[in-house]
């Protein structure tokens, strides 16, 4: 099994196959527009800016799961996202991301490392499909740690 076996749809309502992204590494963040740690949006754009003409992308997919902190439609999610933090990187449907009814793409990154614990959990995922390594919260996207895997990971074939 690979993530680029499944599919998510888009924010905008659109069937997007993961495949897409083969031969990508892939940051995939589960976001809230009023979490606390909300402010990384503008962190994780800045690696997407930076790393993708390497073959890299962050997909991030909206959950109301921690603390009620994305309640927004789709459109106002894809608003906020925008506006105030110039988001250009791909935003999925609003997902359940842990529990019984976690969608199936986060079954997938979870069952080697475990469910989000909160929002801005991320999971890098290497150009096989394959989970790499999952980061907390508070690893911010700025964080040594995250981009030396980032690195590592984009210098694999």
């Amino acid at each position: 099994m690979s993530l680029h076996e499944l599919s998510a749809t888009t924010l905008t309502g659109k069937a997007q196959p993961l495949s897409t992204y083969k031969g990508r590494v892939l940051l995939v963040v589960n976001v809230a527009s009023e979490c606390g740690f909300t402010p990384q949006y503008e962190g994780l754009q800045k690696l997407q800016e930076k790393l993708q003409g390497r073959g890299f992308s962050v997909l991030g997919f909206p959950s109301n799961q921690f603390g009620g902190q994305e309640p927004g439609s789709a459109q106002e999610i894809q608003t906020f996202c925008a506006t105030r933090f110039h988001v250009t990187f791909p935003l999925f449907e609003k997902c359940e991301v842990k529990g019984s009814r976690k969608s199936p793409i986060y079954a997938f990154l979870s069952a080697t490392q475990g469910e989000p614990k909160w929002n801005f959990h991320k999971y890098l995922v290497g150009k096989d499909g394959q989970v790499i390594r999952a980061f907390p919260s508070q690893v911010a996207p700025e964080s040594a740690e995250l981009n030396k895997a980032i690195e590592e990971a984009l210098a694999k074939p």
